[in-house]
């Protein structure tokens, strides 16, 4: 007589021979690709941000957006985990090059903010989908991810306040500059 643990039992895998519990939607992945896509482009954009600033002599504004570059790196990450968590394999696509030249800081402070309501409007359409397919595994997956990035959002969006009160005048910038590099 054989024990449970030595028959064979029908378990779902995945295609990278992992044990799955639930399938994952395959529109649901690939959007979960894209999105983690989009978080290394915006790890990419922000440290070419982070050197512009370091060419300007202005460190807190670098030291930020380098901080946001890895940031975005270690979300990029933790959707890749996820997706080997649910029994998938990654699949990475190219990164583009980022953007390296603004005009000015606000130039480049409103392209941040915009990227960032990117990335939380690709983050509330993963929910939704999550919704849509009953696919609570992910739902709760973005619980979290949906909260940091109102906040990041918010501190993005208050910087440009900032940014757009300084005017482009060097001496507000620098002020700036310092009260980030702290």
């Amino acid at each position: 007589m054989q024990s449970a643990t030595s028959r064979t039992i029908g378990l779902n895998m995945g295609p990278s021979g992992r044990a799955i519990a639930q399938p994952m939607d395959v529109d649901l992945l690939e959007a979960l690709y894209q999105h983690t896509s989009l978080e290394r482009v915006s790890s990419a954009q922000y440290l070419a941000m982070s050197l512009w600033f370091l060419e300007r002599e202005l460190r807190g504004f670098s030291a930020f957006f380098k901080k946001e570059s890895l940031s975005e790196q270690e979300h990029g990450f933790n959707f890749a985990k996820y997706i080997i968590a649910r029994g998938q394999s990654v699949f990475l696509d190219e990164v583009t090059k980022p953007i390296q030249e603004w005009s000015n800081v606000e130039e480049l402070i409103t392209l941040s903010f915009q990227m960032e309501a990117d990335v939380t409007s690709s983050v509330q359409q993963l929910y939704s989908m999550a919704e849509r397919l009953n696919d609570t595994r992910t739902t709760v997956f973005l619980d979290p991810v949906i909260d940091e990035q109102i906040k990041a959002e918010d501190e993005m969006a208050y910087l440009l306040g900032k940014i757009k009160f300084a005017n482009n005048d060097p001496s507000a910038l620098l002020i700036i500059d310092n009260e980030l590099n702290i």
